[in-house]
This record gives C-alpha cells, sequence and structure tokens, in this order.
C-alpha cells in the first residue's frame, strides 16, 4: 500500500468517525499582512507589477504560507488546501509568471506538507493535504463576445494541458488529494478532472479527486447553467472521493443546494461557505460564532462529512467550526439506485 492509498484509507476512515475539518480563506489572511509589492516580487527578476499575486508568495514569502497553514491546523483543521488557486499558466499570465507555475505548486505543496507534519508530529493526529485547482479565468462553455456565440477563447485540450502541468506539480510536491474547486463551469471542471487522472497514471500511484461546485446565483446554477445535482452526474464517473460546493454564499444560503447534494450523492460531502456575504466594501462581517452556528443546522440534518470556509473565513471561524461539529455524527453516505430508476425511468428494453 502505498503512502496516499493511506491516506485516503485514513480519510474515509476519520470521515466514518466524525466530521472532518477544511481549513479557511487565504486572500482574508494575507490580506492581514498587508505587504507591498516587494514582498510579493522578493528576488524575482520579474517585469509586472506582482501586488495581489498571493500564489507567488510560496516562493517569495514561504513563511507566511506555511504559517496559514499552521495556524488553520492549530485551530482545529484536519486538512489543508495549497496556495495554488491560480497556479495555472493562463492565470499567471497576468502577473508574467508562466514560467514560474511548476516551481510555485511544487512550493505550494510542500510548505502544506511540512504545516501537515509538524502538526500531526504534536499530537498524533492525521493531517491532510489538497492540492487546490482553481477554475482559471477562461470558460469552455460561454462565448465572451456577446455578438459571437461561437467563439471560445481557449478549446478542451488546451485547458486540459494547463491543468495538467498543475496536477503534475502538486502530485510531485506531495499532495494527499488533489481539489477541483469553485467550479463554475462544468467542462471545465471535465478538463480538469481528466488532467488529475491522467496525471495520478503518470505519478505511478494513487492520488484521490475532490471536486466542489459554486453557485453564480440564486438559481441554484453554476455557469454553465447547471444544477447541483447535474454537476455531480457529469463528474460521477471520475469517482470523487468528496464532492460539494463552495464559495458564493453564506451557510444559509447554500443549505437548499446542499440538501439536495447529500440526497443525490453517494460520495462523501465536503463543504466550505464564504463567511456571509460581502459589505459595500467588499468584506465580510460574519463573525466566527455565527459562520459556525449556520454550518451546525447542516450537521444536524446529517447533510456533510467535512466542512470549512472560504471567502472572508479565518482560523477563528474555523476554530468555532470545530467546536461546533465536535462529537457530531457524519452523514451516512447513501447506496444509490440506478440513474434511470432514480429519475424515474425503467430501462429500455427493446421488444422481441
Amino acid at each position: 500500500m502505498t503512502a496516499v492509498e493511506t491516506a485516503e484509507s485514513a480519510f474515509r476512515q476519520a470521515a466514518r468517525e466524525r466530521i472532518l475539518v477544511f481549513d479557511g480563506g487565504y486572500g482574508t489572511a494575507i490580506q492581514k499582512f498587508g505587504l507591498d509589492e516587494a514582498d510579493y516580487r522578493g528576488d524575482l527578476p520579474l517585469e509586472k507589477d506582482q501586488k495581489g499575486n498571493n500564489d507567488l508568495l510560496c516562493l517569495t514569502r514561504p513563511d507566511i504560507i506555511e504559517g496559514i497553514h499552521s495556524a488553520y491546523f492549530d485551530a482545529g483543521a484536519d486538512m489543508v488546501e495549497t496556495n495554488t488557486f491560480s497556479s495555472t499558466r493562463i492565470a499567471m499570465a497576468d502577473y508574467g509568471c508562466e514560467h514560474l507555475v511548476r516551481e510555485i505548486n511544487i512550493a505550494a505543496a510542500r510548505l502544506a506538507r511540512s504545516a501537515a507534519e509538524k502538526a500531526q508530529a504534536r499530537d498524533g493526529r492525521r493531517r491532510f493535504v489538497a492540492g487546490s485547482i482553481g477554475p482559471t479565468n477562461k470558460t469552455l462553455s460561454i462565448s465572451p463576445q456577446v455578438n459571437d456565440p461561437g467563439f471560445r477563447e481557449i478549446d478542451f485540450d488546451a485547458l486540459k494541458a494547463e491543468y495538467r502541468e498543475q496536477c503534475d506539480a502538486l502530485i510531485a510536491g506531495g499532495v494527499d488529494f488533489l481539489l477541483i474547486e469553485t467550479c463554475f463551469d462544468t467542462l471545465n471542471a471535465k478538463a480538469a478532472g481528466m488532467a488529475a487522472r491522467e496525471a495520478e497514471a503518470a505519478s505511478g500511484r494513487e492520488v484521490p479527486l475532490m471536486a466542489s461546485f459554486t453557485i453564480t446565483d440564486m438559481s441554484g446554477r453554476n455557469l454553465s447553467g447547471h444544477t447541483i445535482t447535474a454537476f455531480w452526474y457529469a463528474l460521477r464517473h471520475l469517482k470523487p472521493l468528496t464532492i460539494g460546493v463552495n464559495c458564493a454564499f453564506g451557510a444559509d444560503l447554500l443549505r437548499p443546494y446542499l440538501t439536495e447534494l447529500a440526497r443525490s450523492a453517494d460520495a462523501l460531502i465536503l463543504a466550505y461557505p464564504n463567511a456571509g456575504l460581502p459589505n459595500d466594501l467588499g468584506q465580510y462581517d460574519e463573525l466566527p460564532a455565527r459562520t459556525a452556528e449556520l454550518i451546525g443546522e447542516w450537521v444536524r440534518e446529517g447533510l456533510v462529512n467535512a466542512v470549512g470556509g472560504c471567502c472572508g473565513t479565518t482560523p477563528d471561524h474555523i476554530a468555532a467550526i470545530a467546536r461546533a461539529v465536535a462529537g457530531a455524527r457524519p452523514r451516512t453516505v447513501p447506496v444509490l439506485e440506478p440513474v434511470t430508476r432514480l429519475a424515474g425511468l425503467e430501462p429500455f428494453v427493446m421488444a422481441a
């Protein structure tokens, strides 16, 4: 049995016993350091302004990134994600850092792994690292040109190649899982999922996949028009370890969609909401106790196996969530009937 197989087995075993705790926001945590452009740039000879390039800090301020991981573990997290939400060539092109993609992803994975090993050494509890794979700023499903609905900025194979480079580097850096998150376009998520599976095969070890949907409006659909149930069935063939929802709203507004997913998904559910909705200045005002209270409602209804936070959440939010779910019973993963039966349809049988 390989180390990653052991990680999956340990994760599943822990999820049978209790609700696992994920980490919180990284942008929020980084903003509190008040970094200037020189902090982001470090000694790297880069032409463009780097302020706001949070992923680059894995190379230029690794102390800050590992410190954030450690703060989340200290708050009670069982798993953290790498600081690589935008670490593809597509996203890094905005900063002229395409050539640093592999280096950033490997460094990010190693920083998260270091924090996980230190936390585990302190109390003996297994910790996990998920490689964060963001949606990029391109979409396969929608034209960016209103007068040309058939136009696309990128095609499936090109996007898959972008994701593949990131997946290969995250695996090389030592992540336990690959987390395709904040999926606003289901086709983008399928490209990432294929890239992840190809990278897994090339690595020679098992690297379980996680996927997380994001809602773009109160209709409960993502930008490509899929409901959370449709998203699940579109990715079900990839056999993800976890499926879930993150970002977009606070825990109160995510609740009905999470309820829908809990009925339809025969996988573990990981959900991590924002700290409410942003105020007029784009800041999040929801206090840790309120976020934990709302997630507690999810727990009482048996909707989740793992919980954490997204935009606006801090180590204090994660600590409050950890206290709220302590000792609570995790969601029971249903054994579902075939899709045709679930849809109220009988399989078609040709008459003799």
